[in-house]
């Protein structure tokens, strides 16, 4: 049991890096949460609206965490092998990564709105309601297109201090913007101190005002303190970035960027195949994923972890200390996962409860809850053991690990249940995890074999 249990020093060291990242992105999420409730107040149409656009808007979220994990694995190599300019020249291709991304989405999402927002509301009572939804859907996506800019550079920025051992500024920044985001929901929803109350209109401009508050926060304290992130220094001095590294990581870093957009789009294909059973799987989907995201955030950043200190030791060089530690950051994550899914499933009766929706959406969302919880400490499993082959730049191998596994087991399986069957939609999404096992037998195995153990910038 040694070999998957550290001592004191060891957690001190994970946690140091972890809960930063959970307490960053639990602000994130809990501010979802609150967008939700909140939006769920002023009626189902206009949280059903909000809901399928944050679904569309994730795929360009995924396609920016791919884009700066693929320099990322650069990054923190480069780190632990000492190269400052390495560390700057993958922020700069970072930045020429985010604005092709996001010019690209921004086009995608304006010109097909109507369609995409469309092809989530179905079923047999939507006639009533679709056309509401549809507008509410349509004002909340155009307002929330200013915001990916800001979000992309603080993406940038937050993954490059995060790789680089430095998690605590990107956590402050977004407790400011979440204190940003509440207050102006609260002033623009609800119209409130002589303000137009605007429901999901308010709410958008809420999220978009925060964005740019936690960008500006996060470029400005890293450039005023130069002496504690060095690798800033001359950052925009060029935006060259050497041919050879563009080479190194579009090879490595595009499966990722693929990757990540593809599971992105697998992952709306999915609530889309559920969303055939009518406008209340949606609402219940909704309050679950909302709510799934806040527990999430502990595998999550426990994965991201991995990714950063596996990742400087492999560019140090220092192979046995790599698996030793990755085998207990597995079991770590997995052991945590395990309680955090016990209080989950505890708890899943009441969040449902939080939401102005009818009982038939209510009682879906709470097994949704319930379902995720039960599955929580494999997913554990798979993010940690997708991040260990990734810091070894075996990136073609999480591709198919990911992306192709979603799409051609996941979707498959959802796409032929929700349509040729009578089972319920509960029974369906249960099955989609269980085909998860296979994906967890194959990590288990690429994992253990240590094909990732390989230093990815050695000097030549």
């Amino acid at each position: 049991m040694s070999k998957f249990i550290g001592n004191k020093s060891f957690y001190k060291m994970v946690l140091l890096i972890a809960v930063p990242i959970m307490i960053q992105n639990g602000i994130t999420n809990f501010v979802s949460l609150l967008d939700n409730i909140m939006i769920g107040q002023v009626g189902t149409e206009q949280m059903s609206g909000a809901a399928i656009v944050n679904q569309l808007i994730f795929v360009y979220n995924l396609c920016m965490f791919g884009g700066v994990s693929g320099a990322g694995i650069f990054t923190a190599q480069y780190y632990g092998q000492g190269n400052e300019e390495g560390v700057r020249q993958t922020m700069r291709f970072k930045f020429w990564m985010a604005l092709a991304v996001t010019g690209i989405t921004i086009v995608f999402l304006s010109a097909g709105t109507t369609n995409q927002i469309s092809s989530y509301i179905k079923g047999e009572r939507a006639a009533e309601n679709a056309a509401a939804t549809l507008i509410y859907g349509k004002q909340y996506l155009y307002l929330m297109l200013a915001g990916l800019p800001a979000f992309a550079v603080v993406q940038i920025y937050a993954s490059t201090l995060r790789e680089c051992g430095q998690t605590v500024l990107p956590m402050k920044a977004g407790l400011v913007a979440v204190f940003v985001n509440l207050v102006f929901n609260y002033l623009l929803i609800y119209g409130k101190f002589g303000l137009p109350a605007l429901g999901v209109r308010g709410a958008a401009i809420a999220t978009v005002l925060s964005r740019y508050v936690e960008m500006l926060i996060v470029i400005c304290f890293v450039h005023k303190d130069i002496r504690t992130y060095p690798f800033m220094a001359g950052l925009y001095r060029t935006m060259r970035v050497p041919k050879d590294l563009v080479v190194k990581i579009i090879k490595k870093g595009s499966p990722l960027l693929f990757n990540e957009t593809l599971w992105a789009a697998g992952m709306a294909m999915l609530t889309q195949c559920y969303s055939v059973r009518g406008l209340n799987v949606v609402a219940g989907l909704n309050v679950s994923n909302t709510i799934n995201n806040v527990f999430n955030i502990v595998f999550i950043a426990l994965g991201d972890s991995v990714a950063i200190i596996v990742g400087q030791l492999l560019g140090a060089g220092k192979m046995k200390e790599a698996r030793d530690t990755d085998n207990k950051m597995i079991a770590f994550s997995v052991f945590c996962c395990t309680c955090v899914a016990a209080v989950m499933l505890i708890c899943a009766p009441l969040f449902p409860g939080l939401y102005k929706i009818n009982d038939e959406a209510r009682e879906l969302a709470k097994y949704f809850i319930m379902a995720t919880a039960i599955f929580m400490p494999q997913n554990a499993f798979l993010h940690a053991a997708y991040f260990t082959l990734r810091s070894g730049g075996k990136t073609i191998i999480t591709f198919l690990f990911d992306s192709v596994f979603i799409w051609c087991v996941s979707v498959t399986i959802a796409f032929v249940l929700s349509r040729f069957t009578t089972i319920p939609v509960v029974g369906v999404y249960v099955m989609v995890q269980l085909g998860d096992l296979i994906k967890c037998a194959i990590g288990f195995l690429l994992v253990k074999k240590g094909i990732w153990l390989q230093n990815i910038v050695e000097k030549e």
